[in-house]
């Protein structure tokens, strides 16, 4: 028999049979284990916010890729008569045609003053804005992940001449550079296009590589200050000190073990800096440096748009609301991934 006042329990062989099913029901069952990337999509899938500004991003790529495919008008298709149209008007040619009982494609958001059709061209000028902010922000977080990475991981002077380097490139106006390289290279760029293998120069265009160069340039310090914080806690990490102790080389601790677990805050961050990429995009092309004619970007539409803002205001309209919501979709989406992904965060 046990004594109830010491601390030393008997055990007897009962207490090794099996658990009896109504034991087994008795004990508490736990939450299933899960991963880094399941916990953080479960908070996400919880944030409404979020996930609505996803759906609205999907929705927009949708319009923006897929649907230009199918559509019955093109970007630079200039339809003789149907000049500034209104929205969901015809001309007196296409009146003709219904009257015969032809079947004409409606303008959704009418024509401009050359006659092609608006609604295409915001599409296609929501891609272009898109592809500069996707492009840009992978720019960023290949030459900023690795530049902070390296600064943090061998420290000393090393971190401190490439901090300063960094500081002084933030100094410097972007606006200014943009508009500089673009004069700078357009006679290089012009010559390089008419070498064989170098006509992607011409598709894309000399303003918009030159936007391309300035983001690798300048708009990466701030992806490598955020990289080089989030090295700085990691590298002293047990299992740093263990890869070096099996002998990795530097190169594969930076890529296998501290930006692998950075790769929460460089999708975050990355995200966030979509929609600034697009804005300046939106800004560059509003200005008149942006992509080339008669490619349309959403900058350009609402830059054509303002000169008859009073006598067409739904070409304005159109091109401001869609960058309105990339922007705020993007943000709110960067917003929700922080939340889900941050540990500090975790409820």
């Amino acid at each position: 028999m046990n004594n109830p006042l010491s601390f030393h329990i008997k055990l007897t062989p009962e207490d090794f049979l099996p658990a009896t099913d109504e034991e087994k029901q008795n004990l508490v069952i736990m939450r299933e284990s899960v991963s880094f990337w399941k916990d953080g999509a479960r908070r996400l899938r919880k944030n409404k916010v979020a996930m609505t500004s996803l759906v609205i991003i999907l929705i927009v790529m949708f319009f923006s890729f897929i649907v230009p495919m199918f559509y019955p008008y093109s970007y630079e298709q200039q339809i003789r008569g149907s000049e500034n149209l209104a929205p969901m008007q015809f001309s007196e040619s296409e009146m003709q045609i219904k009257a015969a009982g032809g079947s004409v494609f409606p303008h959704f958001l009418g024509t401009d003053k050359l006659g092609r059709d608006y609604a295409i061209r915001v599409m296609m000028g929501s891609r272009i804005s898109l592809i500069v902010g996707l492009i840009a922000s992978a720019i960023i977080l290949v030459i900023g992940s690795a530049y902070g990475s390296i600064s943090a991981f061998f420290g000393g002077w090393v971190d401190l001449v490439m901090m300063r380097i960094a500081d002084i490139i933030y100094t410097i106006p972007d606006i200014l550079l943009i508009v500089l390289l673009s004069f700078a290279l357009k006679s290089p760029l012009e010559g390089l296009a008419n070498l064989p293998g170098f006509l992607w120069v011409n598709t894309i265009g000399v303003n918009l590589i030159s936007i391309f160069l300035v983001f690798a340039l300048l708009y990466w310090v701030g992806m490598a200050r955020i990289v080089r914080s989030q090295v700085l806690l990691l590298k002293e990490s047990e299992y740093v000190t263990a890869a070096r102790a099996l002998g990795a080389s530097n190169g594969r601790i930076i890529k296998k073990h501290l930006l692998t677990n950075c790769i929460g805050t460089l999708i975050v961050t990355c995200t966030l800096q979509i929609p600034s990429s697009i804005f300046v995009e939106s800004f560059l092309s509003f200005l008149g440096i942006g992509v080339a004619v008669p490619m349309p970007s959403l900058g350009s539409l609402a830059s054509a748009a303002m000169n008859g803002l009073n006598t067409y205001p739904h070409l304005l309209l159109a091109p401001a609301i869609l960058i309105s919501l990339i922007i705020l979709s993007f943000n709110l989406l960067g917003d929700g991934l922080r939340d889900a992904f941050d540990p500090k965060m975790k409820n």
